[in-house]
């Protein structure tokens, strides 16, 4: 069922219900860093205080995925950041640690082998991620899309997340003054159907490559919003953004990707966008210090396996903004970990 009101609001909390499918992976990140890196004995073992450089080389990791299990760990209270280097917590000493009475390492040892835990000692070492839910005839979410039948799996699954998302996006994201949001990225188009839902007066242009493109409009149809919800097809990261745009909404996308490429899009934003026009970055962010909250950092556990992403802290996305030419302008949290940023150009 796709719904078409997008004004209805549920009368109960869903909050568990997401929860639990955003943070499936993390305790097999956790097993991972416990039981075959053994990261805590290691750290303990130190005569000189640990930074994640120091961590990096020593295992072997690349710096994304490091980064996301660091923030697991210390998000949970086990690990600190004081002064550049990594500390481990009393939680840590008294139940992550050889030697201890209550040491529970032979509790998360057999789990070592579930697949998604092999595969996270992969990507860990690689940067690269993993097969979609470590399926064996399944390619990595990226190379995923490209075929028509995930594609179109995998865009029902964010539909269906985007019809409560998309709600409370619009309704907290004041656009008045603006004409047309392009929603790069956009899926099924649920977000820019949400947007022009709650305003009225707004247009929107869904960009997509193919075959999510034919989805959209599909989608974009049955929701009735297709003389004001346009589709085209595009690759956002070589393709001219269309103009006319004075919106543009990076709606879950940006979670995809490393560094480079966030960087990339927020400039090619910064290209396309009129004097004065809105970005909008909808996501589940971080705090700045990178210590929770803890249902962002476990679900950036699950983004870091299957994507080339994670989920960046607001100070982060501050940094990256800024250095692409945009005004920062705010945060605000919507529902469900998840919130916006704005930023505009000058």
């Amino acid at each position: 069922m796709i719904p078409t009101d997008l004004t209805a609001s549920p009368s109960s909390d869903p909050l568990r219900v997401y929860r639990y499918r955003d943070g499936l992976y993390a305790v097999d990140l956790l097993s991972a860093a416990v039981v075959h890196l053994d990261l805590f004995n290691w750290l303990a073992g130190l005569t000189e205080a640990a930074t994640e450089a120091k961590l990096r080389a020593h295992f072997g990791l690349a710096e994304r995925p490091a980064d996301v299990m660091v923030t697991l760990l210390v998000a949970n209270g086990f690990l600190e950041r004081r002064e550049g280097a990594l500390h481990l917590t009393e939680v840590a000493r008294e139940f992550l640690l050889a030697g201890s009475p209550w040491d529970v390492t032979p509790y998360y040892a057999s789990m070592k082998d579930r697949p998604v835990c092999l595969d996270f000692l992969k990507v860990l070492r690689t940067g690269k991620p993993a097969n979609w839910s470590s399926l064996e005839d399944e390619g990595d979410w990226h190379r995923a899309m490209e075929t028509e039948a995930f594609a179109t799996a995998f865009t029902a699954a964010m539909d269906c997340r985007g019809v409560l998302l998309g709600q409370k996006l619009a309704a907290e994201l004041n656009l008045e003054g603006f004409d047309h949001v392009l929603d790069v990225g956009g899926g099924s188009g649920i977000y820019a159907c949400a947007l022009v839902a709650a305003n009225p007066h707004l247009r929107a242009t869904v960009m997509e490559k193919e075959p999510v493109d034919r989805i959209a409009r599909e989608c974009i149809t049955k929701r009735g919003f297709a003389e004001r919800v346009d589709v085209v097809v595009g690759e956002m990261f070589g393709d001219r953004y269309p103009e006319a745009c004075d919106v543009h909404l990076f709606s879950n996308v940006l979670h995809d990707w490393d560094v480079p490429e966030v960087k990339a899009l927020l400039a090619r934003s910064a290209e396309a966008l009129p004097e004065g026009g809105l970005l909008v970055v909808h996501e589940a962010f971080l705090n700045d210090a990178k210590t929770g909250p803890l249902p962002v950092a476990e679900y950036s556990a699950l983004l870091m396996n299957v994507t080339q992403g994670k989920c960046y802290s607001t100070g982060e996305m501050r940094q990256f903004l800024t250095e692409a030419g945009f005004e920062w302008v705010g945060h605000m949290d919507t529902v469900i970990d998840r919130g916006f940023l704005l930023a505009r150009k000058p």
